[in-house]
């Protein structure tokens, strides 16, 4: 199916939404839950499967579901569309502080492979299925990077990255990254994960045990801040503070104390 081809608009800095502008008729296929606002005129509709192949039967919208809750994605997806007259728009957020990178599906040859929780729109025609990577290595030291997203098709498509964004053009080169550091790549690259260097390393560096090798010719999305990474801070001072007493540092706290035996 070839896609629909949407306009859009990107504002914000660190807590990005993107507007999508749709034509009547036009739709555009999202995450559940990540909608902001929508103009008179939008309608949406949750159903199973991403509408790229409006012919597949029941079964197959199920097995197509089924997979998607191998990512820990809704096994639902919503439609949105414009059924009135003139162009209508339909905003859409990241749901923690990042980038918002919008993606030509056709200029990459028509697919990507993104991290499983990389993924928020696309023009209604794009195919959203799950890949596996090839290499057991991978599959079983790679953490964030084993399940990936497969995006399909010739139309735009949005991917959330946390932090700042950065693009890489590998002409053949190799490339270590952090596994949960990566946000999307050509599936024309090699994908790998090996040591982090010797056992000291690996167990005082702070880097992880392995890291992902990439090597090849073809695009590459890297993120700064990996969500994985934001809630190991959050769970870490969330600890402490529970240990903390609420009347600690203040002088009717210490002398409460001094009485108490404490």
């Amino acid at each position: 199916m070839k896609s629909h081809e949407i306009g859009y608009q990107i504002f914000g800095d660190d807590m990005q939404v993107v507007e999508v502008e749709l034509d009547p008729g036009e739709t555009v296929v999202a995450e559940a839950g990540v909608m902001n606002w929508m103009e008179d005129g939008i309608t949406f509709e949750t159903k199973l499967g991403d509408g790229s192949q409006p012919q597949a039967g029941l079964m197959d919208k199920l097995l197509s579901a089924a997979k998607r809750t191998i990512t820990g994605e809704s096994v639902f997806m919503t439609h949105f569309s414009n059924g009135g007259g003139g162009k209508k728009r339909v905003a859409f957020a990241a749901p923690y502080p990042g980038k918002i990178v919008p993606i030509d599906l056709a200029a990459l040859g028509g697919e990507l492979l993104c991290q499983k929780d990389a993924f928020l729109c696309a023009a209604l025609g794009t195919g959203i299925s799950i890949a596996f990577t090839k290499r057991f290595g991978a599959g079983l030291f790679g953490g964030e990077g084993f399940i990936l997203q497969r995006l399909q098709g010739d139309g735009m498509a949005f991917v959330h990255a946390g932090g700042t964004v950065i693009e890489k053009e590998l002409k053949g080169e190799t490339i270590r990254v952090d596994t949960g550091c990566i946000v999307a790549f050509s599936p024309s690259l090699e994908y790998d994960i090996e040591m982090a260097g010797n056992l000291k390393s690996m167990f005082f560096g702070g880097e992880g045990l392995f890291l992902a090798t990439l090597k090849g010719t073809g695009r590459l999305y890297l993120q700064t801040l990996p969500f994985s990474r934001l809630a190991d801070r959050i769970i870490s001072a969330s600890k402490i503070g529970m240990g903390r007493q609420k009347d600690e540092g203040s002088v009717l706290g210490s002398l409460g104390k001094l009485i108490g035996g404490k």
